[in-house]
């Protein structure tokens, strides 16, 4: 039986989903010393870096949907514990790249697998990731992702 309210609205699902993936995903990736929000980085500058770029803390943070000075407190943490390295970019002294150690790069491709794994679990109720099913929900959320909000908009309004 499902412990979802039958008059649950999208935004409330959207936040349970949410907040149940960065649960199970803070599990998953505790043995290695990472929290989720160190792992979307960390998953992410693999893949920018797999693309060959050696990403800004900015690109970062616009890739990933944190807020810059949160990813830079990351970046510092994992710096820190050796997975990360920030060195100065050459083309603009005021910004800080940042790459993955050969450390970081192992802890990261075992993250990943792991996160896989809960993704794949995740996915099963629609027939897989690479089901139809998947692959439309995939695209319906990053239809989602893309329409604007602007929480100022409303307010104004209800000001005036």
């Amino acid at each position: 039986m499902s412990s979802t309210p039958k008059d649950a609205t999208a935004g409330f699902l959207v936040w349970r989903l949410s907040m149940k993936w960065r649960v199970a995903v803070d599990r998953a990736v505790a043995p290695l010393s990472l929290t989720h929000a160190q792992y979307v980085v960390m998953a992410s500058l693999y893949g920018m870096s797999r693309s060959g770029l050696r990403p800004s803390q900015r690109a970062l943070a616009d890739r990933t949907g944190l807020e810059p000075l949160y990813v830079s407190k990351l970046v510092r943490a994992l710096e820190a514990s050796g997975l990360v390295a920030r060195t100065r970019d050459p083309d603009d002294p005021r910004a800080m790249q940042v790459s993955l150690t050969e450390h970081g790069s192992d802890v990261t491709r075992r993250a990943i697998k792991v996160v896989q794994g809960l993704l794949d679990q995740l996915l099963e109720p629609l027939g897989g990731q690479d089901s139809p099913r998947t692959r439309e929900f995939t695209r319906e959320l990053a239809t989602l992702l893309d329409a604007p909000l602007d929480p100022h908009t409303e307010n104004h309004e209800e000001q005036s």
